[in-house]
């Protein structure tokens, strides 16, 4: 026998250890993306969420032009073509409305409006994202690298279709085809010679060693202290670094127009994915403690002979399951 074919046979070699740990990164990430919905009960009784996990079936509605909740999904809509769009803010479900026709899909929660007039669709209920209108992952194995959200209307890009390419601390952008996008908020500020260090954070050119920034006071606007518009960035997308949202102006002024165009979430950290993720991590640990929990409670309401018996029965169960990582890999 060849050494080549020991060192293969090493590189299979895997602990159940690593199988479970491996089981839970996966679970978790699946936990994240759902929020920690459980997906039992319909979400649309809760009206438009701040954001929840949402999914467009291209069997019912090959226009992409509804999207379902986690619940939908799994009951629903089981078997069919669908496409994960990760989070979308201030969506309610579609399932079963006059986008399906004449399908009397929902199973859960029949008797829904005719459509939800608020509910936001782009071509990610296609499927498509980016400029290049490509899906994900492409199917013709074309990669094209890491992709960033636009904050705004929430399309993917990827970072190599962007002119000018965001750097690597970037964390979030307004896209070129964003009106907010063409606003003194969003545009590249020329700065004055006595700008404040506050001020100066408000640039497209993002610094890795750029220090946490205080927010604005709200006795003042951010815009109207000597910010003005440029016109070599107009019409390009805006790169935004961590902790952008903290230097937000909050006047009265900029409160409104905020309100006006819409994106008065921006304020409000429970739109962020970061407190959307957090509320999904208490969910679990809260769910793995109250399983943990019931199943302690159990052993101990079995009676000796029973106790033995049970971990027989997890013995011949880390046994076979060794077994079966092992053919796994």
């Amino acid at each position: 026998m060849a050494s080549d074919d020991f060192e293969d046979e090493a590189e299979a070699t895997v602990t159940i250890n690593e199988v479970i740990e491996s089981m839970d990164a996966e679970e978790l990430e699946a936990d994240l993306v759902l929020g920690g919905d459980e997906g039992d009960e319909c979400t649309y009784p809760k009206g438009y969420m701040k954001r929840q996990a949402i999914f467009s079936c291209l069997t019912c509605t090959p226009e992409g032009n509804a999207g379902v909740c986690t619940a939908c999904c799994l009951t629903c809509h089981d078997g069919h073509e669908l496409v994960e769009l990760w989070t979308k803010r201030n969506f309610r479900c579609d399932c079963g409305n006059s986008k399906f026709g004449t399908l009397a899909c929902c199973k859960l929660l029949p008797g829904k409006d005719v459509e939800n007039p608020e509910n936001s669709y782009n071509h990610n209920f296609k499927g498509l994202y980016c400029s290049c209108n490509q899906p994900y992952p492409n199917p013709n194995g074309v990669e094209h690298g890491p992709m960033i959200q636009c904050c705004i209307c929430e399309d993917w890009f990827h970072k190599e279709h962007l002119a000018p390419k965001p750097s690597d601390c970037v964390s979030s952008q307004v896209c070129d085809t964003t009106e907010l996008n063409q606003t003194p908020t969003a545009s590249e500020p020329v700065q004055p010679e006595n700008s404040t260090e506050a001020e100066k954070t408000v640039v497209r050119v993002c610094s890795k060693k750029l220090a946490k920034p205080e927010p604005y006071p709200l006795s003042e606007c951010a815009i109207a202290t000597g910010l003005t518009l440029s016109p070599e960035f107009e019409k390009k997308p805006l790169f935004l670094t961590n902790n952008w949202r903290n230097i937000l102006c909050k006047c009265d002024k900029c409160l409104e127009m905020y309100s006006e165009r819409k994106v008065s979430y921006l304020l409000d950290a429970e739109d962020t994915i970061a407190e959307y993720e957090n509320k999904a991590k208490e969910k679990r640990t809260e769910k793995l403690e109250t399983q943990e929990g019931e199943a302690l409670a159990h052993l101990n309401s079995l009676d000796n002979v029973s106790k033995i018996d049970f971990f027989h029965h997890i013995k011949d169960f880390e046994e076979g399951f060794r077994s079966l990582a092992v053919s796994w890999f």
